[in-house]
């Protein structure tokens, strides 16, 4: 798509919306209604292109991991709607009396949403259900990554939204980057650190409000109150889904250093009891394509060549994985200076990190980038408060990992390196409002007390009550 066609539908976007420039609940209610059918009606058909654009990915995953949580989203939104858009009610300091004052949440406009490869529907339609229920008109741009699910769900938006509401845009990486210089309303980005930076200096020639969703490593710190076999198998799942394609994966593990042998063999075995011969299992999927997969494996030759130890999930004659598929493989030993521990890792690959005392674990998460989330494994309650004020994170999770992603009530968001801005229910609405404050007066107005000249008893009455 050239920039002169792009420019086009933003215009047409623009247009429509300055035409219509606040949806009523009910047409707000059916756009959500419409995108919601889009999906139930193309579960399979969404499966199956993701699974081509993978080169296999389970369709159990995709289900899991993209579809019902997009559903929840959706109807999440569905059932607050009518509440979010309602006026808030603000009462006015005495001094401003009488007057009247009201919040009113009003549309943006038109509003940018830049998708991943990853997680290519519920990634879209997280943000959408946002955008639209804020009464917003909307343009998505896919990635490049994903051609079969981009060209499926450009056309199925195509057959239930008018454009003007609603469009999608595909293309290479030129075509990103002249998506990403559009004035829209607002732009929503989820990505690498290293592109969010280009998106938002692209967005700032605009003034453009961003929403960035970066990932970066998010850390495990596992605690010695907790059975090290129990934060193994809960930590199974969180790293294998995708093959740890995921933005809030677990990047790398902090265990006390007597453990780490005990995690390491917990951590395998479960990897086993979960996905049997792992490497022929279509409920594990693939790495996206060639130059990703390349990418996992010159960080793990890098780690080797440079004294770690790699723990293999799967037997592999060869030495190393062949074809699309690489099983789960832990790493200890690894230098804090290799690229594993350097770059947000987007693989089933784990890197083990020794400790021996608390304060030196939260010291190592706090010398790094502040993560996407932080998960911590530990069953004394004093960990809490422990982290929840000595530590930043987009997100702090106990004892679990990812399900906090899915939490519609709940924002989702990162924090520096690992973004800004939020979304998700009611989070997700204002974000792409403006909430206007409309204030007012009657009659009566009091503030002519205080018109010139200044040297009258009101204002020294305002001096003496208020000024102090």
């Amino acid at each position: 798509m050239s920039q002169d066609s792009l420019h086009a539908l933003f215009e047409t976007q623009k247009q429509a919306y300055r035409q219509h420039p606040y949806p009523s609940y009910a047409e707000r209610r059916d756009r959500l209604l419409r995108l919601k059918q889009l999906i139930l009606d193309n579960q399979d058909a969404i499966g199956e292109a993701l699974n081509e654009d993978f080169g296999g990915r389970s369709v159990h995953e995709t289900v899991n991991a993209e579809i019902l949580p997009s559903i929840l989203g959706l109807n999440h939104a569905l059932r607050h709607l009518k509440g979010w858009m309602k006026s808030r009610r603000r009462l006015l300091p005495m001094l401003f009396q009488p007057a009247w004052g009201r919040l009113t949440p009003q549309p943006l406009g038109v509003v940018g949403i830049m998708v991943p490869w990853n997680y290519a529907l519920y990634l879209a339609v997280g943000p959408l259900t946002s955008a639209l229920a804020a009464g917003n008109h909307c343009m998505v741009k896919l990635s490049e990554f994903t051609p079969r699910f981009g060209e499926l769900f450009a056309r199925l938006v195509r057959e239930h939204f008018d454009p003007e509401v609603l469009t999608v845009v595909n293309g290479e990486v030129e075509v990103s980057r002249a998506f990403s210089e559009l004035p829209f309303d607002h732009l929503l980005f989820t990505g690498s650190t290293a592109v969010g930076r280009h998106v938002m200096a692209a967005a700032a020639r605009n003034l453009t409000p961003v929403t960035l969703e970066l990932g970066g490593k998010s850390p495990v710190v596992i605690d010695r109150s907790i059975p090290v076999r129990e934060a193994a198998e809960r930590l199974v799942f969180a790293n294998c889904l995708n093959a740890g394609q995921t933005c809030v994966a677990p990047d790398y593990v902090l265990c006390p250093a007597e453990r780490v042998e005990d995690f390491v063999n917990f951590f395998l075995q479960e990897v086993r009891e979960q996905y049997d011969d792992v490497l022929n299992n279509s409920h594990y999927s693939a790495i996206i394509n060639d130059r990703q997969r390349e990418r996992l494996m010159g960080y793990l030759r890098q780690a080797e060549a440079q004294g770690a130890q790699l723990h293999w999930s799967a037997d592999l004659p060869g030495g190393e994985p062949v074809g699309g598929k690489i099983p789960p493989v832990l790493v200890t030993g690894v230098d804090p200076e290799a690229d594993l521990m350097q770059h947000e890792i987007f693989g089933p690959i784990l890197p083990v990190i020794a400790y021996d005392d608390l304060d030196d674990a939260i010291a190592f998460v706090n010398d790094r980038p502040r993560p996407l989330a932080l998960y911590v494994f530990g069953f004394d309650k004093a960990l809490r408060q422990r982290f929840a004020e000595g530590t930043h994170s987009g997100a702090l999770v106990f004892n679990d990992a990812l399900f906090h992603v899915a939490l519609e009530n709940l924002p989702f968001g990162g924090v520096g390196h690992s973004g800004m801005g939020h979304y998700h229910g009611d989070d997700g609405f204002e974000t792409f409002s403006k909430l206007k404050p409309v204030v007012g007066k009657q009659r009566l107005s009091t503030l002519k007390l205080v018109y010139p000249p200044y040297d009258r008893w009101p204002h020294r009455l305002i001096k003496k009550l208020f000024i102090r």
